[in-house]
């Protein structure tokens, strides 16, 4: 049999050849190693097999986060919240927020307590309605609207519970617009970012550094699981929370 006669490659051919795999090396190289290690995402998935969509995961960790958020937009959307202020309604937007967050189990009771007793008098009321709007949709940049937020908490009256915690710094902002804002639980979190292998600038006491890490931090998984297809900060915090808590066994 004659032997095939080998293919002459024309100088134009060459040079597509040329271009064509230098494409493939740029894109090989700008594929991104994945963040989390992949017993993160498998954990995630023995509790969960369908991800973020599974009806199990919605059930456990997301249902209840979103019906705050609606309830929230509902009756403490920007409109209202603003309307609220402008009458004076100080103690209306403080029994709004208290009773949304109180359908979840995201504070602890001692928190729960001490955010009741913060918002019982006319000043600590005002303080919180006016504080939180101030945060939520004031003017300037997060790091100041967060740093605000933070020295209000902090001067909100105080009968024997502290009130400045990671938690409840956090909680209102991650109800109202869990697009933007984290939920931080320390410990679950910090074991969390452990496990999979990333950075929290963490201290305890609350502080933007802190809260820019964990936003940082959060992006990051986000983008990591994105074919996992994640809606928001509430499944970027339930796949953490998975992670951390002693309620997910390893």
């Amino acid at each position: 049999m004659a032997q095939p006669r080998k293919k002459t490659i024309a100088p134009a051919d060459r040079a597509h050849s040329s271009r064509r795999s230098a494409r493939r090396a740029r894109s090989a190289t700008r594929s991104p190693a994945r963040l989390l290690p992949r017993a993160r995402r498998a954990k995630f998935l023995h509790y969960f097999p369908d991800g973020f969509q599974d009806g199990t995961y919605l059930a456990w960790e997301r249902d209840y986060k979103w019906a705050a958020h609606v309830q929230w937009r509902r009756v403490l959307g920007r409109e209202a919240y603003r309307a609220l202020l402008a009458a004076g309604d100080y103690r209306v937007v403080a029994a709004h927020a208290v009773a949304i967050e109180a359908r979840t189990n995201l504070l602890f009771s001692f928190e729960k307590m001490a955010l009741r007793d913060a918002v019982k008098t006319p000043a600590g009321a005002r303080a919180f309605a006016e504080g939180l709007y101030d945060f939520l949709h004031g003017a300037g940049d997060l790091q100041s609207r967060f740093e605000r937020w933070v020295a209000t908490v902090s001067r909100l009256p105080r009968r024997q519970t502290r009130v400045l915690t990671w938690p409840l710094v956090t909680v209102f902002g991650f109800i109202a617009l869990p697009s933007v804002h984290f939920f931080l639980k320390p410990t679950v979190t910090r074991l969390a970012a452990e496990r999979c292998g990333l950075s929290l600038d963490y201290r305890s006491r609350p502080n933007w550094s802190t809260y820019q890490s964990l936003l940082t931090l959060a992006r990051a998984v986000r983008r990591d699981l994105a074919a996992l297809r994640p809606r928001d900060m509430i499944d970027i915090q339930s796949f953490l929370w998975v992670q951390g808590s002693d309620e997910y066994p390893e």
